[in-house]
């Protein structure tokens, strides 16, 4: 564990059932007088769109929509969102829904006030000049997107991912009400949930991992572990749903901080190659990568174990700390997320695994991050593994 650290927390938390009903008053406090709501059409179709423009426009504040996000977003389509805020003038802006319409919104922020496209500031601190005032809501509990400087899309020339890695990019204020998570379906929970998942066990076992962000880590993997099945068979138990955005944000927090690890480096080719989706990826991949770190991290491992409920009283270190796999994998099995590349009907084959394995190693921080030293021939092992 790194004990010299910078930890930093920057929007403000709205956190509770109905919170979503504040967010005219909200926006009236920081200024914001011309909104740019962007969302996707699932959103939209579930009415929770019209539910925030309709608290806006009942604040007297005007509102243009984007609602055209897609899953995986184009960095064409935050460019397009951006063109949208300028035009309108908008002085604040909005995302509501999972983490791509909140990364287009991040990125539509600052293209609002900088010249350019979304593929220049792709990388770490590229984005020149601060944005408009963003307001996060999300209405998954997967990505943590709302607490994060990261706003990743994808690319068509080279085909792949790349994040806008900003401070920039932190939002001012997220809204978190797990009401808006209720019309979430089935495999939209199970898919989310995985990805927050992975983000509070690759937090938590990341070299940059702090005290703090460890106990956020730890405690996300308690909530998020214990409450998934439940969200998943029964999506209107409003405390599991309160428990797993509360996982979610601890998990986005203490990523923001420590960052990830090679899950999420093994993940990058598939979203940015096949276009698979970002918490199915994570998912599959987040059971493979546990079990080639646990020898780097033994006691880490025995403490997720723990949390996700296994039982490991009076076990050996070592088997203590297998148990976090096998409750990583019982739990993929049971929520029916993909547990193998295969199970993806993508196509994948061996055949690809060398172009996925160079888009893989790119992914240069979380593979830094990694507790145990990953090279071309371990991923390449590891996705054999994973078909």
């Amino acid at each position: 564990m790194n004990q010299s650290f910078n930890f930093k927390i920057v929007p403000e938390i709205i956190f509770g059932r109905g919170a979503v009903e504040k967010v005219g008053q909200e926006v009236r406090k920081r200024g914001g007088s011309k909104i740019l709501l962007v969302s996707d059409g699932g959103v939209a179709k579930a009415g929770l769109l019209e539910k925030v423009r309709h608290l806006l426009l009942k604040e007297k504040l005007e509102v243009a929509v984007f609602d055209k996000v897609e899953p995986e977003p184009w960095v064409e389509t935050a460019d397009e969102a951006g063109k949208i805020a300028r035009q309108e003038d908008c002085n604040l802006v909005i995302g509501i829904g999972g983490g791509s319409a909140m990364d287009v919104a991040k990125a539509a922020s600052v293209l609002a006030t900088n010249e350019g496209k979304a593929s220049d500031y792709q990388g770490l601190d590229k984005v020149p000049e601060p944005g408009l005032p963003k307001i996060m809501i999300p209405t998954t509990a997967g990505t943590g997107s709302e607490v994060t400087f990261t706003a990743v899309l994808s690319n068509k020339k080279p085909k792949g991912k790349g994040g806008i890695n900003s401070p920039y990019l932190f939002p001012q204020l997220a809204i978190l009400d797990p009401l808006l998570t209720l019309s979430m379906p089935p495999p939209v929970t199970a898919c989310t949930g995985m990805d927050a998942l992975t983000h509070a066990i690759e937090a938590y076992t990341s070299l940059q991992a702090s005290a703090i962000s460890d106990a956020l880590a730890l405690k996300a993997t308690e909530l998020i572990a214990r409450n998934l099945r439940l969200t998943v068979t029964d999506g209107q138990n409003v405390e599991a749903r309160e428990n797993m955005l509360m996982g979610s944000l601890l998990a986005g927090i203490a990523l923001a901080n420590a960052g990830v690890t090679a899950a999420h480096a093994l993940a990058y080719p598939l979203g940015g190659l096949y276009r698979i989706g970002h918490g199915v990826a994570n998912g599959l991949m987040l059971p493979y990568i546990m079990e080639f770190n646990l020898e780097s991290s033994l006691k880490k491992f025995a403490k997720i174990a723990d949390a996700m409920g296994e039982e490991v009283r009076n076990l050996p270190l070592e088997e203590a700390a297998k148990k976090s796999v096998a409750g990583a994998n019982k739990l993929s099995r049971e929520i029916k997320v993909p547990r193998r590349i295969s199970e993806l009907e993508v196509g994948i084959t061996e055949s690809n695994f060398p172009e996925m394995v160079t888009s893989a190693m790119k992914v240069t921080r979380p593979l830094e991050n990694n507790p145990r030293k990953l090279t071309e021939e371990d991923a390449m092992a590891i996705y054999k593994r994973a078909l």
